[in-house]
This record gives C-alpha cells, sequence and structure tokens, in this order.
C-alpha cells in the first residue's frame, strides 16, 4: 500500500527481446532462417565452381601459349586451338561469375551480422528493409546458380561408401529441391510391397542408425526409382502405373494420378528386373518420370512432371530399349543410361531434351559391388545416390558447364 492507502502492484516484465511472443521477434527468426539457408547455398555452389574454376584458368593460359608458338610441331594444335579461342569471352564471364559469388558471400555475411545485432537490441532496424535485402540476395543467388549450375557430364568419380544396410536391393536419398537447408535422410528397404520409410535427421544420423523416424505408407511400392521432392516422396503404387505424392511432415497423400499407358509390374523394368518399370527422379529442371509404353515398343519415354498434380507436361520417346539399360538418371534436363548394373557398367547413352537429341557415351564408373538397383542424381549435393547390393553409396560427377553469357 501507499501513503493514501491504495493497493500498488509492481508487474517485471521480460525485456523486448526475450519476448518470443512479440511479432517482430518471429519474423526475426524467419530472416535468420532465411539467411542460413542461403548460406548453406553458397557453400555449395562455391564447392561447385571452386574446379572447375581453376580448369578455366588452366586452360586459358594454356590456349594463349600454344596459340603463340610457331613452330611446326604444334601446327596441327595450333589450328584446333584457334577454333577455341572464341571461348575466351566466356572464360572470362565465368570468372566474372565467380568474383560475384565471393561478393555475394561477403554481403551475406554482412546480412548475416546485421541481424545478430538486432537480436541484441530489437526494433534499431527497418525490418522491411532488411526483408528486401534477403530477397534480393535470394534473387541473386538463383540467378548465379542456374548460370553456373548446369552442364554436360564428363566424368564420374570413385565410389565413397556410406553405410552397409538391408537387402540387396532398396533406395535411399535426401530432398532434392533447390535451395534446401532440410538435411533428413530417406532409406526404402527393397523393391517388392514396401510399406515403411525410415527418416534420419542427418546424413550422420544415418551413418550411424540413429535418430529416425518411421513413415508406414497408406500403399505399398514398387520398384526402387522414388524420389523425396520439395517435403514429398514421389513414388510408384504397387501393381500399378499411379504415382503417389506422399507428404512427410502431414503423414498424408496429396495427390495420386495415373502415368497414361505406362508399363509396370515387370512388364517394362531396367535389366535388373524388380519392378523397376516407372523411375522419378528430380534434376535442376524439376521433376521426371522415366518409362516405357506398349506403344513406344519398349523403349525409354521421358516426361516432365507437374509436382503439386502429376500432370504430364511435356514427354520424349528416346528410341533407347529400357529393358537394355542398367539404370538412368536426369542431369540438367539430360537422361544418362548405363548398359548395365553389373560390375564393368558404364554410362553409354545420353538423350537431351532441350534440343531431342541423344548421342553414345563412353563414361566409366566403378561399380564397386557389383549390382546397383537404384542410381540417381541430386542437384543441391550434385552427387550420384546408389544402392548397390546392400550398400549406400555417394559419386561425384565432374560436368563441363555451358555458361550463358546473354541477359544478366
Amino acid at each position: 500500500q501507499d501513503a493514501d492507502g491504495k493497493c500498488i502492484c509492481t508487474v517485471v516484465a521480460p525485456a523486448q527481446n526475450m519476448c518470443n511472443r512479440d511479432p517482430r521477434s518471429k519474423q526475426l527468426r524467419q530472416l535468420m532462417e532465411k539467411v542460413q539457408n542461403i548460406t548453406q547455398s553458397m557453400e555449395v555452389l562455391d564447392l561447385r565452381t571452386y574446379r572447375d574454376l581453376q580448369y578455366v584458368r588452366n586452360m586459358e593460359s594454356l590456349m594463349k601459349v600454344v596459340d603463340g608458338r610457331s613452330d611446326g610441331s604444334v601446327s596441327e594444335l595450333k589450328d584446333k586451338v584457334t577454333q577455341l579461342l572464341p571461348l575466351l569471352p566466356v572464360l572470362e564471364q565465368y570468372k566474372a561469375d565467380a568474383r560475384m559469388i565471393v561478393q555475394l558471400k561477403e554481403e551475406v555475411r554482412n546480412l548475416t551480422l546485421v541481424l545478430m545485432a538486432i537480436q541484441e537490441e530489437m526494433g534499431a532496424y527497418d525490418y522491411e528493409e532488411l526483408r528486401q535485402r534477403v530477397l534480393l540476395l535470394e534473387g541473386r543467388l538463383q540467378s548465379c546458380m542456374q548460370k553456373l549450375g548446369c552442364g554436360k557430364l564428363t566424368g564420374v568419380s570413385n565410389p565413397i561408401t556410406i553405410r552397409a544396410s538391408g537387402s540387396r536391393f532398396g533406395s535411399w536419398m535426401t530432398d532434392t529441391m533447390i535451395p534446401s537447408s532440410d538435411s533428413r535422410v530417406w532409406s526404402m528397404d527393397g523393391y517388392y510391397k514396401g510399406r515403411r520409410v525410415l527418416e534420419y535427421r542427418s546424413l550422420s544420423d544415418f551413418i550411424k542408425g540413429q535418430n529416425f523416424v518411421q513413415h508406414l505408407l497408406p500403399h505399398p511400392w514398387a520398384g526402387t526409382g522414388h524420389v523425396v521432392y520439395n517435403g514429398s516422396l514421389y513414388y510408384n503404387k504397387y501393381q500399378s502405373n499411379i504415382i503417389i505424392k506422399y507428404h512427410f511432415r502431414s503423414r498424408s497423400v496429396l495427390v495420386q494420378r495415373s502415368l497414361g499407358g505406362a508399363g509396370y509390374n515387370n512388364t517394362f523394368p531396367y535389366s535388373w528386373g524388380g519392378s523397376s518399370d516407372i523411375d522419378l527422379m528430380a534434376d535442376e529442371s524439376g521433376l521426371w518420370a522415366v518409362y516405357t509404353t506398349i506403344p513406344n515398343a519398349g523403349n525409354i519415354v521421358i516426361s516432365r512432371l507437374e509436382p503439386q498434380s502429376l500432370e504430364v507436361l511435356r514427354s520424349w520417346d528416346t528410341g533407347f530399349p529400357k529393358r537394355s539399360a542398367g539404370e538412368a538418371f536426369m542431369i540438367c534436363g539430360t537422361l544418362y543410361v548405363t548398359n548395365s548394373h553389373l560390375a564393368g557398367a558404364k554410362i553409354y547413352f545420353a538423350y537431351y531434351t532441350n534440343s531431342s537429341t541423344y548421342e553414345y557415351t563412353d563414361i566409366p564408373f566403378h561399380n564397386q559391388y557389383s549390382h546397383i538397383s537404384m542410381l540417381d542424381y541430386n542437384p543441391r549435393e550434385r552427387v550420384l545416390y546408389t544402392w548397390n547390393n546392400g550398400h549406400q553409396v555417394l559419386y561425384n560427377i565432374t560436368l563441363f558447364h555451358v555458361i550463358n553469357t546473354s541477359g544478366d
């Protein structure tokens, strides 16, 4: 009570920057998460371009040195290099793009410092201005990744064995959506009537076989051609040509749709069998289905799918017999096909959807455990995921970049 006998109530409220219910605090956390996603994407992009930039610098020096020599012993080589001289401006553009990556990294670092300072003193900066800066950085990063991210497959590394688990056949994967900070790993053992999907928090947990949850799918799967794209699992329903989109967080089927005319139940599998009639995959361009139909005489068909409705947007007939293929994967709109699933396999055929043309290739890769039942590309990490005779294996890849120098 005070001197006049009135009751006085004193309330000690938390500081503004400690109140989680402050809407600005929530907005700030969302901004921080976006910047962290950008930072992770920058790290991936930096790793992608470092090796390629070194190659570009070495090639540029070699071209200039050879062009300056005049003795007859290199005249034939000079003629060939002369044909490559128009590439010099492209190489200069590549170096400029690499400098832009360095600048973007510095801007992201500065923005992170600003956001951390705001956590100390809420309200010192204008939220809308910071949000616009984050959006601008996201746009520039996407533009940079689109320019530098794609190319033609020229090599596959030696295998990197991550784990030995499960049966002889199966599939494992991470989210293929670009960009994504999702580090979860999914594993689906077997190819016949399976329903159990194991979800691990990270690759480290997958390696140790710990910290996982189980999803029991409402419909069983067929084959091993599953893909996770933007938080959902796309898979072929057992004994049908129906594609199902299953959302992990809601644990529900969002959509299912028949892939018209597609063979199923070992009608047109890969050479190893295993109900691998329909192979779903994703690359930098989006979501794809690889399959065949009776009208296509058993040749591989590629269809671009709309991720929300599973509607077929466009299809291509490659002319390559699916039963002669060991496995297949998409990179930058190009389908690459192996000639076998056994030891001695190589990447033998490539079909380019952007030009509707194909070529035969000769890209070797080491099939360490002699029986591949799943081979998929992850554009976010630029690696090939394989399930090889009960082993989960990764391959790094090398792409020859075709750089678009117009527009920006």
